[in-house]
C-alpha cells in the first residue's frame, strides 16, 4: 500500500469516527439580512444557505435557530426556530432603526449544534406603499375618479339618470293619505344605534317624510329603542319643520323612547297601532324577529306600510305583509333618490360605476378560468389575472 492510499484511509476513518461521535455538524453559510418589504417596519428577514449537513440528508439534523444580536461581538439570544430544509426567517424585531446582527445554529440531537457567522447588520424600516395591494390602488383610484366625475356632472345641472324605486315614489302618497284621513304617521328608525349605516340611512329618509307632514299639518310619531337615535330624529324632524316653515307645529314628545328590550318594544308599538290606527307606517333600518309582528299589526288595521331594511332575513316578511319595501341598498340610496342633491347623487352614481368595474373583473376571471380547465388560454396568464386581485 502506498503513502497515498494510506492517507485516504486515514481521513476516511476520521470522518467515520467524527460521524460516529455525532460531531458531523456543519454550519450554514452565507448568513443575510434586509427590511421585510411590503410592511409597517419592526419586521427583518434573515436569509442562509443551508447547513452541508442538511443538503445531504444527513438525519441527524434537527432544524436551525436562530439568534439576534445589537452588536457583532455582544451577547446573541434566540428568536424563533425553522424547519429543517428552510432557508428564510421573519424575525419581528422590538423597534425600527436600530442595528440587528444575526447568526443561524443547525441543530443536532442531544444538544449538538454548529454555528454560523455572524450576518448584518439590517434595520427595519416602514414602507410608503405595499405594492401587493396595488388591486386596492386601481379599485379607489377608479371609485374616486367616477364620484368626482358625477358629482360634476350634477353640480353642471345635467340629469343623472336613477332607476324608479316604487317605495321612494310611494312616500309623499303615503303622507298625503295620512293627511285625507286625519290619521297620524308613524315612523319606527329600525332597532340599532347610531353606529349602525341602517339607522342612518333610516334618520335620513326621515327629514324627508317629516317635512312632508310638516308641510300638509299631519302628526308624526316616532318611536324609539336607543336614547341616541331618538336625540338624532329629534334633531332631524325638528329641522324638518323649521325648513318647512312649521316651527310651531313640532311636538318633542312625539319622538320618544320606549325600551330596548325586542318584544317589549314591539309590544308597546303593536298596541299604539291598534289604538291609534295610523294611516301611513314606516319601517326603515335594522329590524329583526319583531318585523313580521309590526308587518302584521300595521296590515290588519289597513295602514299603508313602507319598508326599507338590509336584513336579508327580514325581507320576506316585509315584502309580505308590506306595501313597498326597499330591499338592501335601495335604503341607502334614498336620500339621495328624494333629495336629488348632487353630491349624493354623485356618489350614488359613482358607487355603481365601481360595482360595475367588480362584476366585470368576476366575469373575466370566472371565463378565463372556464377557458384555462378546457385548454383553451395558458394556464400563467390566468393565474397572473387573479392574483391581482387577491386581497391580501
Amino acid at each position: 500500500m502506498n503513502d497515498k492510499a494510506v492517507y485516504c484511509t486515514i481521513v476516511l476513518v476520521f470522518l467515520l469516527a467524527a460521524s460516529a461521535a455525532g460531531q458531523e455538524l456543519l454550519p450554514p453559510l452565507d448568513v443575510r439580512t434586509k427590511d421585510a418589504p411590503n410592511d409597517k417596519g419592526t419586521s427583518l428577514l434573515v436569509i442562509w444557505k443551508p447547513s452541508f449537513s442538511d443538503t445531504k440528508g444527513d438525519k441527524a439534523v434537527e432544524g436551525y435557530q436562530i439568534l439576534r444580536g445589537t452588536s457583532p461581538d455582544g451577547a446573541f439570544e434566540p428568536v424563533g426556530t425553522a424547519a429543517k430544509g428552510d432557508t428564510l426567517f421573519t424575525d419581528h424585531v422590538p423597534e425600527n432603526g436600530v442595528d440587528y446582527y444575526y447568526r443561524v445554529r443547525v441543530l443536532g440531537p442531544d444538544g449538538a449544534f454548529a454555528e454560523s457567522e455572524t450576518g448584518g447588520p439590517a434595520q427595519s424600516k416602514a414602507q410608503w406603499f405595499n405594492t401587493e395591494r396595488g388591486n386596492a390602488l386601481l379599485a379607489v383610484i377608479i371609485l374616486v375618479s367616477a364620484i368626482i366625475y358625477f358629482v360634476y356632472k350634477a353640480q353642471s345641472g345635467r340629469e343623472l339618470y336613477i332607476r324608479k324605486i316604487a317605495g321612494l315614489e310611494e312616500v309623499d302618497n303615503a303622507v298625503g293619505r295620512a293627511t285625507e284621513m286625519g290619521k297620524k304617521i308613524v315612523y319606527i328608525p329600525g332597532r340599532q344605534d347610531m353606529d349602525n349605516v341602517q339607522t342612518i340611512a333610516a334618520v335620513l329618509l326621515l327629514g324627508r317624510v317629516a317635512r312632508l307632514a310638516a308641510e300638509y299639518e299631519t302628526r308624526l310619531e316616532v318611536p324609539n329603542t336607543r336614547s341616541m337615535v331618538m336625540v338624532s330624529c329629534r334633531e332631524v324632524v325638528k329641522e324638518a319643520f323649521l325648513k318647512a316653515g312649521r316651527p310651531d307645529a313640532y311636538r318633542e314628545d312625539d319622538i320618544h323612547y320606549i325600551t330596548e328590550d325586542q318584544f317589549g318594544f314591539a309590544a308597546a308599538v303593536d298596541g299604539m297601532m291598534l289604538r291609534d290606527r295610523p294611516a301611513a307606517v314606516f319601517y326603515q333600518g335594522a329590524f329583526f324577529a319583531e318585523s313580521l309582528i309590526f308587518a302584521e299589526t300595521g296590515n290588519s288595521i289597513g295602514a299603508i306600510q313602507i319598508a326599507g331594511t338590509a336584513q336579508p332575513a327580514q325581507l320576506p316578511f316585509f315584502v309580505v305583509a308590506c306595501d313597498y319595501t326597499l330591499i338592501g341598498e335601495e335604503l341607502f340610496a334614498a336620500s339621495a333618490y328624494l333629495s336629488k342633491e348632487p353630491r349624493l347623487l354623485g356618489s350614488l352614481k359613482g358607487q355603481d360605476v365601481g360595482k360595475f368595474v367588480t362584476m366585470a373583473a368576476i366575469s373575466i376571471g370566472a371565463l378565463l378560468a372556464t377557458l384555462k380547465s378546457a385548454g383553451l388560454f395558458p394556464a400563467d396568464w390566468v393565474t397572473t389575472y387573479t392574483n391581482f386581485f387577491l386581497v391580501r
